[in-house]
């Protein structure tokens, strides 16, 4: 989203610097290293996923990957303001919105094959298309509704290995069940950061992400009384560091993405998100011995032309949301 004129992008590089939407090579290279370490984030958690409760991965995500964030901000000299706000109840909304759909995230990469989890997780750029018209009241036509469509039968084509069965019967069931939640999540937490973006600066706005989501991951805490395979551990030195890895790498990915952004606009930037089914598949077949289906592969290919429409169409009717993408902390990160 553009600024207003009455509140100029204080995230935007200094005038002059030619460092601002000047060098789209150069933003096309951090959005593809952050896609990389993402994953990293994420070949790392699914490899913990089976013994540290999903709670602590998430405090871990957000409390380690902080620290990167904060040297961001301070290298930018921003780290004052970046607690500074009048609209603490939409960081808190967004807060709560962000982690729910990491929590489904990464229950997704827990339960499912990477690739399936990666694809699932295309959703998320459709459903911020349907959301922003019923709760914005945002102006959808025929070509995006049209693209929104199709792209949803991908996502059915890519869930049909993996229905049929109760979810309590069947974890990849369950595991596509918490992917196309954690895509719906992510999307509603779009349209918080959307809002925000009006009068927020970016370093507040993932700041304030980063910090909350930490503490509402310590309410999973408790959880571990009821259910025993949810209760936090005390990690040897090996889990730590792994724990430790997933935050950093998550966090570094953060910082790679909003520079991203400061060098290419978001039409520019947005469709390098799809490298991301290209790591899922070899990390997924070189570490986790797996092979995407046939199913999987044709509706990642159906949602990712949908997704890649969306983005220009949306491009060429004005709407910007460089400054959402730059604030916005993607659900598996």
């Amino acid at each position: 989203m553009p600024p207003t004129a009455e509140k100029p992008d204080l995230n935007a590089a200094p005038a002059g610097g030619g460092l601002t939407s000047q060098a789209p090579l150069v933003g096309i290279a951090l959005k593809v290293i952050s896609t990389v370490a993402f994953f990293v984030m994420v070949t790392l958690l699914k490899m913990i996923a089976d013994t540290v409760p999903i709670g602590q991965v998430v405090f871990a995500r957000n409390f380690f990957g902080m620290f990167p964030v904060l040297i961001m901000v301070a290298f930018r000299g921003e780290l004052a303001q970046a607690f500074s706000t009048t609209r603490v109840s939409g960081h808190i909304g967004r807060a709560m919105v962000g982690t729910t759909a990491m929590v489904c995230s990464f229950l997704s990469y827990q339960f499912l094959p990477l690739a399936d989890a990666t694809a699932i997780g295309f959703a998320t750029p459709l459903m911020v298309v349907v959301l922003a018209f019923f709760l914005l009241g945002e102006p959808v036509r025929f070509y995006r509704w049209s693209a929104v469509l199709v792209g949803f039968a991908g996502i059915l084509v890519i869930l049909s290995p993996h229905l049929g069965e109760a979810p309590s019967q069947d974890s990849e069931t369950l595991g596509a069940f918490f992917g196309a939640m954690g895509a719906l999540f992510a999307g509603l937490a779009m349209i918080f950061v959307r809002k925000l973006c009006e009068t927020e600066r970016t370093s507040t706005i993932v700041t304030w992400f980063a910090a909350s989501a930490s503490v509402f991951s310590l309410f999973t805490i408790p959880l571990g009384f009821f259910l025993p395979d949810q209760m936090w551990i005390l990690p040897d030195w090996y889990t730590a560091g792994l724990l430790i890895a997933v935050g950093l790498s998550g966090g570094v990915g953060q910082i790679l993405l909003t520079q991203s952004y400061r060098y290419a606009d978001a039409s520019t930037i947005a469709p390098f998100d799809y490298i991301n089914m290209l790591w899922a598949i070899a990390v997924g077949w070189l570490i986790f011995s797996d092979t995407p289906s046939i199913e999987v592969l044709a509706g990642s290919g159906i949602v990712i032309a949908a997704g890649i429409f969306v983005i220009f169409r949306e491009h060429r009717l004005g709407i910007d949301r460089t400054r959402n993408r730059r604030a916005s902390t993607p659900s598996k990160s």
